[in-house]
């Protein structure tokens, strides 16, 4: 399976930063397998750059995957936002992109109740994210290639 990443620079040797942003899948590696995504992502920086990897998942590592957006994901993302780490290697699912974050926030909040968020809970573009969390899930990741996106 291709996988991609959108940044400023290839990334031949994907690695796990500490980070000061709790995001919504806790630490890690963010990738996806939508191009078109990661090619938005890339958009962001003055170079766009997207790199290209082959993910092959070994059977030893331990895998979360939101197939849509349920009660469980939504309580996965407000723990991961703040702060609370997870044991997984490999976390997959929608993104809260900045306007779902937004209503993720009220609700954490208090400001909307579950009814509320589901409700406003709607994408402009359908997104994917894959979260690398450990450096075992980073070895099923192989270096393809990686290019400048177009602006």
């Amino acid at each position: 399976m291709r996988i991609y990443y959108g940044g400023y620079a290839p990334i031949e040797a994907p690695e796990i930063r500490p980070s000061r942003n709790h995001k919504d899948f806790g630490q890690g590696f963010y990738c996806t397998d939508f191009k078109a995504q990661a090619e938005r992502w890339a958009k962001r920086f003055e170079t766009p750059v997207v790199s290209v990897f082959e993910y092959a998942k070994p059977a030893d590592t331990n895998v979360l995957n939101f197939k849509t957006m349920t009660e469980e994901w939504l309580d996965f993302i407000v723990n991961c936002r703040s702060g609370k780490p997870h044991g997984y290697d490999i976390v997959t699912g929608a993104m809260a992109n900045d306007q779902v974050w937004n209503y993720v926030a009220d609700f954490i909040d208090g400001g909307l109740t579950r009814e509320q968020f589901w409700v406003l809970a709607k994408f402009k573009h359908q997104t994917q994210q894959m979260v690398f969390c450990s450096s075992r899930s980073l070895a099923c990741l192989k270096f393809v290639e990686s290019y400048v996106v177009e602006l």
